[in-house]
């Protein structure tokens, strides 16, 4: 009668049938919910499905550890981990505390577990992966947690120790080598019971993602460093594992990038080109491929790729996981984010269309330059007051300096009236940044987050001379020119391992850089003067402009030819003499804002170097010294 009345306790092998059976409920939820489009209701599904992982999981650590439920208990920890980071695309420290949470566990079924104080989490998996020997019915769960020990070192850069744990994994502790990609090629998890508990993702994929990972991260540090043929092999084992499309398309460009950096410009363009056919993005690809088109001497084909990229990041980037709400560790969350000196960093839209209007400047096309600089800046003012602090890419030019190129671009095209509405906008907005007194000085303290801005009103002023000048305005012309010099000649440049530009694709020193601006102002007012026959004036210039730069050819060919107008012939010929024993600049082997070497070559004067030989050899004819 009374056993009518009390029901039957379960036995302990029932009540972990009906844990399991949750378990793998949970996982066909998650699978189901990972295999559909994201929406609000599958979003809160997929919490719901965390949470009760989370509830299973308090459960089954309540109970004292036992080796019959440590099964389920380490695969219902790795489904949590799992799930918790792919909803959160991020491994936060507290996986790790579920981790050692799982370890834990195992030793203390063993009588082993010390004070934590007392063990490091790798000293814990030394232990476990020893205790586990004795309990093989653990090794396929302990596995699957040792992969996400290993994601979660290789995202905190935890690489020894992610070396030391697949040596023990590989039972191969006396092995010496450090090589990861080696050690995870190596390791073969293993596979797990027909009747075992279901896992979102076992063992075996996580350390596929892993050594794909993995090689993808380690061929790009090659590919930075230089150790091209180590990239290229990395970058190949990357290829030929789990690539998602987004991930292919990042490791084909970046064998791209390592071919024509071995000087391989076709193989290269073949890797693009498979690149630009898995579909996921083209931005990647086109970038690199208008560097090799570059590098081939194909301006035309570089800068119609430029064009594509241009039209590329115009469309708004989709998320990756966009098409559907994956509930799984993939590559992606393991790479970090390209920065500027990755070969995989893309910018922006606005990025783009200044490498296209710098190379349509850079390549004498300065009717499309002109175009492409105005619809830059339209983008980027949009009627709003521009700032002028430092770009978010250190490799991007601030504001005044694309006005500075974008009036360099609209002189060069012959639109001069533009070219000075641009600089009136310009100095509008940074002349009254400067101080009225003691220019530079106080320039330096007032205003630390604008270490150019003298630099460019003086620059201003120059292009703004040399606009009037086009104009056939002289006197506005020579106006500009001093205004520009007198600003000159009260900079002091302080530190020269601080750029005068911020786009220069070598390092610019601000004192290079100034004496090159005091030579261009200096030789277009002199150009000016002798236009207008007031050769006095002119001489006087140019001499000052070579006492700034001994050596600098222009300076010497414009003295030399206006001492020769004065019939000044005994002089011409011992500046001459003396320009044939001075060194070449040191300046030229650095890089100037690309605004300043556009004026400069106006300047030029062609066959500069043989009309010098001509005037010496004439000089010296016809003077007796």
């Amino acid at each position: 009668m009374s056993s009518q009345i009390i029901p039957t306790l379960p036995k302990t092998s029932s009540i972990l049938d009906l844990w399991r059976k949750k378990n793998d409920r949970l996982v066909r939820q998650a699978k189901l919910t990972g295999d559909s489009r994201p929406s609000l209701r599958r979003q809160q599904l997929a919490q719901d499905t965390l949470e009760g992982f989370k509830e299973l999981l308090i459960t089954l650590q309540g109970l004292p550890a036992a080796v019959p439920a440590l099964p389920l208990e380490l695969t219902v920890t790795c489904n949590y981990i799992i799930l918790r980071a792919s909803l959160a695309q991020d491994f936060t420290e507290d996986l790790t505390q579920d981790v050692q949470r799982g370890l834990e566990r195992v030793l203390e079924t063993q009588n082993q577990l010390e004070p934590k104080s007392q063990q490091r989490l790798l000293e814990l998996w030394h232990s476990v992966l020893s205790a586990s020997s004795l309990l093989p019915e653990l090794l396929p769960a302990l596995h699957c947690l040792a992969s996400l020990q290993a994601i979660l070192w290789m995202s905190t850069d935890h690489l020894g120790d992610l070396a030391l744990l697949l040596q023990t994994l590989n039972a191969s502790q006396t092995e010496t080598s450090e090589d990861l990609l080696l050690l995870l090629k190596s390791w073969s998890p293993p596979a797990e019971k027909a009747d075992a508990p279901l896992s979102i993702q076992d063992a075996e994929s996580l350390r596929d993602v892993l050594l794909t990972a993995f090689a993808c991260r380690q061929g790009l540090q090659e590919l930075i460093t230089g150790s091209l043929p180590r990239a290229l092999s990395s970058l190949h084992e990357a290829a030929s594992g789990l690539c998602p499309p987004s991930v292919l398309v990042q490791v084909y460009t970046a064998l791209g990038a390592c071919l024509r950096k071995m000087g391989n410009p076709q193989r290269a363009l073949l890797y693009l080109t498979a690149a630009l056919k898995v579909g996921a993005t083209c931005a990647l690809p086109l970038l690199e491929a208008s560097r090799i088109y570059r590098q081939l001497g194909d301006t035309a084909a570089e800068l119609e790729s430029l064009e594509l990229l241009v039209e590329a990041l115009s469309v708004p980037h989709s998320p990756i996981h966009s098409s559907t709400l994956k509930l799984l560790i993939e590559v992606e969350l393991l790479l970090p984010q390209p920065g500027p000196a990755s070969p995989l960093h893309c910018g922006t839209q606005s990025q783009a269309k200044h490498l296209l209007a710098s190379r349509c400047l850079q390549t004498g096309r300065a009717e499309d330059a002109a175009e492409h600089y105005l619809d830059l800046l339209a983008m980027l003012l949009g009627g709003s007051e521009p700032g002028f602090s430092p770009p978010t890419s250190s490799t991007g030019p601030y504001i005044p300096e694309l006005c500075l190129e974008a009036a360099a671009a609209l002189i060069q095209a012959g639109r001069a009236q533009d070219a000075l509405t641009v600089c009136e906008e310009l100095l509008s907005r940074t002349s009254s940044l400067l101080p009225k007194m003691s220019l530079w000085e106080n320039a330096r303290k007032r205003a630390k987050e604008l270490p150019y801005c003298p630099f460019w009103v003086s620059a201003t002023h120059l292009l703004q001379g040399q606009a009037w000048s086009q104009l056939k305005a002289q006197k506005e012309a020579l106006s500009e020119f001093s205004q520009c010099l007198e600003l000159l000649f009260r900079a002091l440049p302080e530190d020269k391992e601080q750029g005068a530009g911020s786009n220069c694709e070598q390092k610019c020193r601000p004192d290079v850089a100034l004496k090159h601006l005091q030579v261009a102002a200096l030789l277009s007012r002199g150009l000016e003067w002798a236009a207008s026959k007031q050769d006095a004036k002119a001489l006087s210039d140019f001499l000052l402009s070579v006492q700034i730069c001994p050596g600098n050819r222009d300076g010497s060919f414009y003295l030399l030819q206006t001492l020769k107008r004065l019939e000044r012939k005994n002089e011409a010929a011992a500046f001459w003499q003396k320009a044939q024993t001075q060194p070449a600049q040191e300046e030229t082997t650095w890089s100037l804002p690309l605004y300043l070497e556009t004026c400069l070559s106006w300047i030029h004067p062609p066959n500069c170097e043989a009309l010098l030989e001509e005037f010496g050899t004439s000089l010296l004819e016809s003077c007796d010294l």
